[in-house]
């Protein structure tokens, strides 16, 4: 059974609010565009997620819901994991392991250097730096996420918000 791996870079936040602590820092106006328009790019690339998990900082959870609306998946659904903020890839790949079975599709929204780690990690390739509103999709043959660290991933896709064409 395939299972699929959308690893997603929150949006550009804003740093306007110096006063305000790194984990409850909002998009910018650029980032509240840029999110939405990526999921619209999943969309028309005939990818839709089962489930979202997202960082429970503010830029990562508006970024979920954002790209949520534009897939389609219902905003209320999407789930905040404390363990993805700022999250190592290992952390991430453990909550991965966690989830249902049922989802076949899921998109994690977190942080660098985690998400572009992670993303160098199971594609076995080097990815510089996967930019905000950036997504890297990944396919394994798996039958539970469980087996999520130990599986021989395939790059999919690697997009972001001012690549010039969304096909690689």
């Amino acid at each position: 059974m395939r299972k699929r791996l959308t690893l997603l870079r929150h949006a550009k936040s804003s740093y306007r609010d110096f006063g305000l602590s790194d984990h409850d820092r909002p998009l910018s106006p650029r980032g509240e565009r840029d999110a939405p328009a990526m999921g619209k790019r999943q969309v028309d690339d005939g990818v839709r997620p089962s489930l979202i998990l997202t960082s429970t900082a503010v830029r990562a959870r508006q970024t979920a819901r954002l790209f949520a609306q534009a897939t389609g998946y219902p905003r209320e659904f999407v789930q905040s994991e404390r363990g993805l903020y700022l999250a190592e890839p290992n952390a991430i790949l453990e909550i991965v392991g966690l989830q249902d079975d049922s989802f076949n599709a899921i998109t994690v929204c977190g942080h660098n250097p985690g998400i572009t780690e992670l993303a160098c990690i199971l594609s076995r390739t080097h990815i510089d730096n996967v930019p905000t509103s950036g997504i890297v999709i990944l396919d394994a043959e798996i039958e539970s996420w469980e087996q999520a660290e130990r599986a021989r991933w395939s790059l999919v896709k690697f997009d972001y918000p001012k690549k010039v064409s969304s096909t690689d």
